[in-house]
């Protein structure tokens, strides 16, 4: 199989982990300049979920790749 066995559980280990700590870090440090338009800060609430999410499937992706 092209990029070997694993493919699938390390997408969802990186687009996981990606969704989580770019949240995070949107949190945590927003934008300095403020345009026209948009939020000074992201919602609270969506973030969350956001992290939950992004977290749930990052533990879930590594742990298929130990077991397996």
């Amino acid at each position: 199989m092209f990029l070997g066995d694993n493919l699938l559980p390390l997408l969802i280990l990186a687009l996981g982990a990606a969704m989580a700590v770019g949240t995070i870090l949107a949190l945590v440090r927003p934008r300095r300049e403020d345009r026209d338009g948009e939020l000074e800060r992201p919602p609270l609430g969506r973030s969350v979920v956001m992290i939950g999410i992004g977290s749930v499937a990052s533990v879930w992706a590594f742990a298929s790749l130990v077991a397996g």
